[in-house]
């Protein structure tokens, strides 16, 4: 698995802002957006996406389309939401979503928090059926994690010892949809026996990427992953070297955005401003 994870938010309209804006991305972001942005994270060594699904045919055509252009392959992660309810047509309704999940070529498959979630006993400190589902998993051939909104997720399986790969839980320094303080959920990361895969690094768009991916890669551990969706492959180009330069811990290379403000900063808008009048 590589540390950083390509996102799908921004792929399928799931924006955390507003409705205008799922539609936005909804308009905008083709099969072959998606394959370009995928590429460029798929050419920096971040060849794993987050959130494949067996009817989003056109997320699948643009991996197979970076695959190729790559020459790499690409893990596929998933978060269905499995039917928790009790009794037989609910558990043969989760094999047969499972069996298409395999069906399309998922390697790591993690139960919705919306599924997870709604098993967490806290009086017994343990998450209810998941080992059942955990079995199912992997008896198709994929490797079964959690994706969890809730802190105590975490600890339950560790102790329960829980038949799971890694799990992701969401963190951000703004604390963006956390259901506690940051300092408590980097504590949970910090005392998990697995991997943690971290969603939501930027705050869905509310902080800057060199702000947002600093605080991930600096209170992180080593075998922690982060997860990041964009809206372009420029975007996709900046996430690389912030992510690059802030582990390496250099200046990150590339071209910041002008507004007539900063001209006083380096004087580069002015040198301009006299060449196009000269020229």
């Amino acid at each position: 698995m590589p540390r950083l994870i390509i996102g799908t938010n921004w792929f399928l309209g799931c924006s955390h802002q507003s409705k205008a804006r799922d539609r936005h991305i909804l308009e905008t972001v083709d099969e072959a957006r998606m394959a370009d942005i995928i590429e460029v994270f798929m050419r920096a060594g971040a060849d794993a996406v987050y959130g494949v699904h067996p009817h989003a045919a056109h997320l699948e055509k643009a991996i197979r389309t970076a695959e190729d252009r790559t020459g790499r392959a690409c893990i596929r992660i998933a978060i269905p939401i499995l039917n928790v309810a009790d009794g037989p047509d609910a558990l043969s309704e989760t094999k047969t979503l499972l069996d298409e999940y395999a069906a399309c070529g998922t390697q790591l498959l993690m139960p919705h928090q919306a599924s997870t979630d709604a098993l967490v006993d806290r009086r017994a400190r343990r998450i209810t059926n998941m080992d059942i589902y955990a079995r199912m998993i992997r008896e198709r051939g994929m490797i079964p994690g959690l994706s969890t909104h809730m802190p105590e997720t975490i600890p339950y399986a560790d102790e329960s010892g829980l038949d799971v790969a890694t799990y992701i839980q969401i963190y951000n320094s703004a604390g963006f949809l956390m259901q506690v303080e940051v300092d408590w959920v980097q504590r949970i990361i910090w005392e998990a026996k697995k991997p943690v895969i971290t969603i939501k690094p930027l705050a869905a768009g509310r902080l800057h990427p060199l702000a947002g991916l600093a605080f991930s890669w600096a209170t992180l551990r080593e075998q922690d992953m982060i997860t990041v969706g964009t809206l372009t492959a420029d975007e996709a180009a900046e996430v690389v070297e912030y992510s690059f330069a802030l582990l390496e811990k250099r200046k990150p290379d590339m071209d910041l955005q002008r507004t007539r403000s900063k001209q006083y900063l380096d004087g580069k808008e002015n040198a301009a401003a006299a060449e196009s009048e000269t020229g």
